[in-house]
């Protein structure tokens, strides 16, 4: 079993920056890839970023690439996502998601996953 906990979201007005972050527990194995998503209202959930645990280049969604950065802090089992210059279109729902292996095919991709975090709201006014 994997436990993800978001948090760090907010409001702000466009431009403007926010560091989300996700702290996992649970079966490591479970999470070696870890992902971002995000849902606005009416729209289905998207990939935003996606990181292999174990290194290697991560994964942006075309919408957000040079303005949101994913990283992670092992020591402290920790996932975060950078976002700058936001945009009122980036208000959504954002969760955390983990799963122990992928077809790189689908590593943005909601059915890729198996376990979700709660999620965190970020509104860009």
């Amino acid at each position: 079993q994997v436990q993800l906990v978001e948090s760090g979201g907010g409001s702000v007005p466009a431009g403007g920056s926010l560091r989300l972050s996700c702290v996992a527990s649970g079966n490591t194995y479970s999470r070696a890839w870890m992902g971002w998503f995000r849902q606005a209202p009416g729209k289905e959930r998207e990939g935003v970023a996606a990181i292999y645990t174990g290194g290697g280049s991560p994964y942006y969604a075309d919408s957000v690439k040079g303005r949101f950065t994913i990283s992670q802090d092992n020591a402290k089992d920790t996932l975060y996502l950078q976002m700058n210059s936001l945009k009122p279109e980036d208000t959504a729902m954002y969760y955390c998601a983990a799963q122990s292996g992928l077809n790189i095919r689908y590593v943005l991709q909601e059915v890729a996953y198996s376990y979700w975090g709660q999620g965190t709201q970020v509104t860009v006014s």
